[in-house]
């Protein structure tokens, strides 16, 4: 496809309008190539250099170098700020296809098509409301170096407004009298008691009821002595019988 393009701006046919740099016979299809170009069309440089570095497609890599290189050629040969810049234009035209062939079933041949493509960008100077407006936007933005000295100094001020509320609650420990109890605390100071005399309450009965049991089985122990006594005793008794009777 000749002549120019209908993003390019040129009203003529080759009018130049901007620096360009162009890639010839890359071995890649337009297509693909035309999808990455739609990304930085309209950016500027920097932007469209940071969204080529993150687009996971081959062609990136391949629009990245040409983009490098018209803007090498915007600053050596046009005397142009690299700052300044912005894709005006960018396309991919076909290029030659080579023809190749795959041997299939029952004697075919199915036919592979390698095509390839000529990738062109063309990088302009930003017009001053452009510029005007990116230098608002810049401003509007902090900048690192100045959100860090921002944040510095809200710590050191926080720091400061710490170390003067200890130093007043100090100074009022050290002067003012201890407050006194307040109805909230002798009620607190009323339950504990009640507690404490209530827990004295259950130990003196759990001791109580540990001597009872142990008193009844000293009883039962007693009892079973002197059954084994009384049984003894008979035991002799009907042997002395039995030898009285021999």
């Amino acid at each position: 496809m000749t002549g120019p393009k209908t993003n390019e701006g040129a009203t003529k046919v080759g009018e130049r309008t901007g620096t360009r740099a162009e890639l010839r016979y890359a071995r890649v299809s337009a297509t693909k190539v035309r999808r990455v170009l739609d990304l930085i069309r309209g950016k500027g440089v920097q932007d469209a250099d940071d969204i080529l570095h993150f687009v996971e497609r081959d062609a990136a890599l391949l629009i990245r170098k040409v983009l490098a290189s018209a803007v090498a050629n915007a600053e050596h040969n046009d005397s142009q700020a690299a700052d300044e810049l912005y894709v005006a234009a960018c396309y991919a035209d076909e290029g030659p296809t080579l023809k190749r062939f795959r041997p299939r079933a029952r004697g075919r041949a199915a036919r592979i098509r390698k095509r390839g493509c000529h990738i062109t960008i063309i990088v302009s100077r930003m017009s001053d409301t452009m510029l005007e407006r990116r230098r608002q936007q810049e401003a509007a933005k902090p900048s690192t170096a100045r959100a860090r000295r921002s944040a510095t100094s809200q710590a050191a001020a926080r720091r400061e407004r710490v170390a003067r509320s200890r130093q007043a609650a100090a100074a009022r420990q050290g002067t003012e009298p201890a407050p006194g109890p307040t109805e909230h605390d002798e009620h607190e100071h009323e339950h504990d008691e009640h507690e404490h005399e209530h827990d004295e309450h259950e130990r003196d009965e759990h001791e109580h009821e540990h001597e009872h049991e142990h008193v009844e089985t000293e009883v039962g122990a007693a009892d079973v002595v002197e059954a084994g006594a009384a049984g003894e005793a008979a035991t002799a008794e009907a042997a002395a019988e039995g030898e009285d009777e021999a």
